[in-house]
This record gives structure tokens, C-alpha cells and sequence, in this order.
């Protein structure tokens, strides 16, 4: 999986350990990424977002369940 967010385009940051020694060693950190389904240019998809954009609400989530297509047709009729 990919560890770039697909809205923010946050992806991973490098940097050192640095011990009480002042000892250096390299570090990545990598942003929490969730696969997610999310409404996208009229239909559903999965995308990588990072956490924080989920919580932002910049990502519109469509409903956990699908409703069968007797009852939307039902729905239109009504």
C-alpha cells in the first residue's frame, strides 16, 4: 500500500535519533495512512487518506449499507 495521502499529499518525513550522547542515527516517520471507501467523481472508490484529512472531514464517506435496487426503484415510483 501506498504511504502517501491521496487528498493532502502527505507522505513520509526524515530526521535523526538523537541520543542522550548526541549520537545520530537515521529515522522515518510515515503518516498513518487508512484505505477508505469515499464518494469520487459521482461513484464510489477505495483511496489512501491520511487520518487527519478523515477527520478534517475532507472526505465525504458513503452509507455502510447498499440498498437493493427493488427498493430504490420503489422510492422513484412513490
Amino acid at each position: 500500500m501506498s504511504k502517501v495521502c491521496e487528498i493532502c499529499g502527505k507522505g513520509r518525513q526524515v530526521g535523526y535519533n538523537v541520543s542522550h550522547a548526541h549520537n545520530k542515527t537515521k529515522k522515518v516517520w510515515h503518516p498513518n495512512i487508512q484505505k477508505v471507501r469515499v464518494f469520487k467523481n459521482g461513484g464510489v472508490k477505495r483511496i489512501n487518506v491520511c487520518t487527519r484529512c478523515i477527520r478534517s472531514g475532507l472526505i465525504l464517506k458513503p452509507p455502510k449499507t447498499r440498498i437493493p435496487l427493488e427498493l430504490k426503484n420503489e422510492e422513484v415510483l412513490s
